[in-house]
């Protein structure tokens, strides 16, 4: 029996929201979905996760900013989980600002599934 992975996507577009859990529930990933940073913060202080997906432009607390969040946490298992980085505005980023926000990837909207499926398995696996 395999270990059930459990990714937090972090998305304020429901649509997108939808898309990627049938895409990696398909998998068996379990998935939980919220819709800003903050959202994020909450979650992670009450459950654990394998791996996020970050919308970096998300409203109240944007996936960059969220991201320093976690990695400054004192739980050292919460602040090394690997976080992916889903954003429209990749021309506006390099992997560079990705790396220094603390993000290990990103995937480009619009999303090409097979891509974001491949990219969860190599930080999963």
């Amino acid at each position: 029996m395999t270990k059930v992975r459990k990714v937090l996507v972090a998305e304020d577009s429901s649509v997108i929201i939808n898309l990627t859990k049938n895409v990696l529930m398909f998998e068996n990933y379990q998935i939980t979905a919220v819709k800003n940073g903050k959202q994020v913060l909450e979650k992670l202080s009450k459950e654990d996760f394998d791996l996020i997906l970050m919308d970096i432009n998300m409203p109240l607390m944007d996936g960059i900013e969220c991201t320093k969040a976690i990695r400054a946490l004192e739980d050292q298992k919460k602040a090394s989980i690997p976080i992916v980085a889903i954003t429209g505005n990749y021309k506006n980023y390099t992997m560079d600002d990705f790396k220094k926000a603390g993000l290990n990837d990103y995937v480009q909207k619009p999303l090409d599934y097979d891509h974001l499926l491949a990219t969860v398995k190599k930080h999963l696996s």
